[in-house]
């Protein structure tokens, strides 16, 4: 099959090599593709304000989508996000795990205004593990997020009708400051308490810190 004539804006994260192969599907199957891509606090590039066209992509993207751009897309603005609908925001798949969820999953949705609030196309879930860490959950929802975005993208290129999921999103999007006192660890928790923080933050470099005298430490496992 040819390339679709339909247009694209495609909104990522840099130096990402699942948002790489996302973006080379994209550009094998739509003619007309404008690509942006953010590192943390890049602020939303100025020339995407003015586009318009058919669909806007946000594929692990950290930046929020005006408003007024979401309006341009003649057909549909899409976002793919990293966990089901029961863990909206930041920090999902982190509270995940400090909750020992027995599930996750990857939401495809429409986007609007508020961030992980518009109405869901398709959820995709599979097991927690009770050995997973971070980057385990983390590297097994990458994947299969990218096999939804192909699923979806292969119906846009194909100009079928989005499905439309039952799922509803169940609680207000997760914040940074909820994941910064998720990572935080005081002298009167339990062992138990400090042990579920300790798995559900500690991500290479990132780990929980405990607060004294002014001081941060960073916590260490035992060995």
């Amino acid at each position: 099959m040819h390339q679709q004539d339909r247009s694209v804006l495609f909104l990522g994260k840099k130096d990402d090599r699942h948002v790489e192969k996302a973006l080379e599907f994209v550009r094998l199957n739509f003619a007309d593709v404008a690509v942006h891509l953010c590192g943390w606090g890049d602020p939303f590039p100025r020339n995407a304000r003015l586009w318009k066209g058919d669909y806007i992509i946000s594929y692990l993207s950290r930046w929020i989508v005006p408003g007024d751009l979401l309006k341009r897309a003649r057909v549909a603005a899409i976002n793919f996000h990293p966990a089901s609908p029961e863990y909206a925001g930041i920090g999902c798949n982190n509270f995940a795990l400090y909750e020992e969820a027995s599930e996750f999953g990857v939401t495809c949705h429409h986007m609007a205004p508020k961030v992980d609030t518009g109405n869901i196309i398709e959820v995709v879930r599979f097991p927690v593990f009770s050995t997973d860490t971070v980057a385990s959950l983390l590297a097994r929802t990458y994947d299969q997020q990218l096999l939804l975005f192909y699923k979806i993208m292969c119906m846009c290129r194909t100009r079928r009708e989005l499905p439309t999921s039952s799922e509803q999103w169940t609680r207000n999007p997760f914040t940074r400051r909820q994941l910064n006192d998720l990572a935080r660890i005081t002298p009167n928790m339990s062992r138990e308490e400090i042990a579920r923080r300790s798995r559900a933050v500690s991500f290479g470099p990132w780990q929980p810190t405990v607060e004294l005298h002014g001081f941060s430490f960073q916590l260490k496992a035992p060995a």
